[in-house]
């Protein structure tokens, strides 16, 4: 189908089914209303997402809830210095009884993947999920075997300087679609928190409201959202200069160029649109492309953050007009 297809109604329609999926995690979910949205952004996009946070801010009951809200098939890894990758992508074994060697599969093979603590694995184990990520397949002993659709991996990851902790590779990083933090919640939200868990774990009655069917859907939708030539070099103007600028080292790859497109049409969905317009590729610059850098030395030194560059880079583009 060609990507000019989406209709008014059909972006509307779609956006009501997102909506409807964001309702049923806020209860319970409480507050951090923009967060949910950057999860679902990824989630109808096919593009992962990275929480990096302290534990206990719900980055867990966040992934949970939407796992449940499409009744998909979940697992959660956690990832422990003592995880092995063939504990993700699975191994073959002995069967003693048919005399040969047979799969035994991975916690992988599900449709959504928690990655839970994913940098407390060391480097070699996390590069596991490398070709799970980007191919949807895995490979063992040669033998590449497809993963379920829809496929996802949310992945927590707790600061860099926590007891335990490892730096994620720069190439595990540019895999994950979108990145953002919870952060705490606010007194009213924290008191709503307290009386929804104080008798009862909301989560464990929670009902599905979607089907892993609506996703593929809406994953297909996603990619015909139009989105215009001066936009597509807007984004790639964006890319461009990160690869010149004096507060970055290294600048942002290929893939991130198509992975801000995706969000950003998928940004367009989320608001019922059928076509992609600048604030789309604005408000989705952060969360996709903050994570990816590595500063410079100088620009450690002066405090500056990868949101900030970002930010900065943006903000000197010209942005498109009638588009």
């Amino acid at each position: 189908m060609d990507e000019h297809m989406v209709t008014e109604k059909q972006a509307r329609f779609a956006r009501e089914q997102i909506r409807k999926i964001h309702d049923n995690i806020s209860t319970v979910f409480v507050g951090k209303s923009k967060k949910v949205d950057l999860l679902l952004a990824g989630f109808v996009s096919g593009l992962h997402v990275l929480v990096e946070d302290v534990p206990g801010v719900g980055k867990t009951t966040l992934a949970r809830s939407l796992s449940k809200s499409i009744a998909l098939d979940f697992s959660r890894i956690q990832f422990t210095p003592d995880l092995l990758p063939g504990d993700i992508v699975g191994m073959n074994v002995w069967d003693q009884e048919k005399r040969c060697m047979t799969i035994k599969q991975g916690s992988i093979m599900h449709q959504f993947i928690l990655a839970d603590e994913i940098n407390r694995a060391t480097p070699r184990t996390q590069s596991a999920l490398l070709e799970a990520m980007q191919e949807e397949s895995v490979s063992v002993d040669g033998t590449t075997y497809p993963l379920p659709k829809p496929f996802f991996v949310v992945a927590t990851q707790n600061p860099s300087h926590f007891l335990g902790a490892y730096m994620l590779p720069e190439a595990e990083l540019d895999r994950f679609g979108i990145s953002f933090s919870l952060g705490y919640p606010d007194i009213a939200e924290g008191i709503n928190i307290l009386d929804r868990f104080k008798s009862e774990d909301p989560l464990a009655a929670m009902q599905s409201v979607s089907s892993p069917e609506d996703i593929i859907h809406l994953r297909k939708i996603v990619r015909m959202i139009s989105i215009k030539d001066e936009l597509k070099a807007f984004i790639l103007e964006i890319i461009a200069d990160s690869r010149t600028s004096r507060h970055i080292r290294l600048g942002l790859s290929t893939r991130s160029a198509q992975q801000l497109l995706r969000a950003s049409q998928s940004s367009a969905l989320l608001e019922g649109r059928p076509f992609v317009i600048p604030e789309d590729i604005i408000s989705m610059a952060v969360p996709v492309l903050s994570h990816r850098l590595i500063l410079s030395a100088e620009t450690q030194i002066r405090n500056m953050n990868a949101s900030s560059v970002i930010e900065e880079i943006v903000s000197k583009k010209k942005v498109p007009v009638g588009v």
